[in-house]
C-alpha cells in the first residue's frame, strides 16, 4: 500500500510525540559511551538510546500552557484512562489468526488462557498457500513504543526460520488493537513438509518481554494431517 490508514497514522504521530515530549532526556544525557549490544535500539545505529520513559500521565501534564499542544495531545492520546488493576500487565496479546483465502477458515490461537497448553496443540498449515497473520492486542496502562511479534521456527531442535513482524507504538485503549501482517507463501514441496516448533516473543523497543510462549506447527499437503 502507498498510503496509510487512520490506525497507521496514528501510531506514526504518537510515535513522534513520544520523542519529542521526551527529547530533554537525550539532551541531557551526559555519560556518553558506546551502549552494548543488548541495551542498542536497532543494531544499524548501534549509538542511539532510547528516550527516557515517561508515564502517560506524565506525557499529559506537560507543558499545561501551550494550548496546542495540549488540543494535540488530548485529540491523539484521548482523556487519561481510568485507573487500572495495578497486577493487568501493559500489553496483553489476546490472540494470534491465521488468515488464508484458502484455508476452510481462520485458524485462532487463544493466547487468554494457559500458554503452557499450547506446546501440546499443533495448527496445520497447508504448504503452498498464500496468509496473513491477524495480531489482537491490548494497551492497558501506558504508552508502549515499537511492538514487535517475533516466532523462531524450530526443526530437529534447530533453528530453521526467524520471522520479526513490526508492530508499530500505542497508547492505552479499553478496545483491542489489530495488526495484520503482509502476504507470505509457505514453502512447498517434500523437504519442507512435517512437524515444526515455534517460540513467539512479544517484545518492543525497550526490550520489555510482554510474552512468549510456544506452539506446534505442522506443514502437510492439505489442510488436514
Amino acid at each position: 500500500m502507498l498510503g496509510l490508514d487512520a490506525c497507521e497514522l496514528g501510531a506514526q504521530l504518537l510515535e513522534l510525540l513520544r520523542l519529542a515530549l521526551c527529547a530533554r532526556v537525550l539532551l541531557t544525557d551526559k555519560e556518553g559511551g558506546q551502549l552494548p549490544p543488548e541495551e542498542a535500539l536497532d543494531e544499524a545505529v548501534p549509538e542511539y538510546r532510547a528516550p527516557g520513559k515517561k508515564s502517560l500521565l506524565e506525557i499529559q501534564q506537560l507543558d499545561p500552557d501551550d494550548e496546542s499542544l495540549v488540543k494535540y495531545k488530548r485529540a491523539l492520546l484521548g482523556p487519561v484512562p481510568p485507573a487500572m488493576d495495578p497486577s493487568l500487565p501493559n500489553v496483553q496479546v489476546t490472540r494470534l489468526t491465521l488468515i488464508s483465502e484458502q484455508a476452510p477458515g481462520p485458524i485462532v490461537m487463544d493466547l487468554t488462557g494457559e500458554l503452557a497448553a499450547l506446546k501440546n496443540q499443533v495448527f496445520v498449515l497447508k504448504e503452498g498457500v498464500d496468509y496473513k497473520v491477524k495480531i489482537t492486542f491490548k494497551v492497558n496502562k501506558e504508552i508502549v513504543s515499537g511492538l514487535k511479534c517475533l516466532h523462531h521456527t524450530y526443526r530437529h531442535g534447530l533453528r530453521v526460520d526467524k520471522a520479526v513482524y513490526m508492530v508499530g507504538s500505542y497508547g492505552p485503549s479499553a478496545q483491542e488493537y489489530e495488526f495484520v501482517t503482509p502476504v507470505e507463501e509457505v514453502p512447498r514441496g517434500a523437504l519442507v513438509r512435517g512437524a515444526y516448533v515455534v517460540t513467539s516473543f512479544f517484545t518492543d523497543d525497550d526490550r520489555t518481554a510482554h510474552m512468549s510462549w510456544e506452539w506446534g506447527l505442522h506443514v502437510c499437503q492439505d489442510w488436514e494431517r
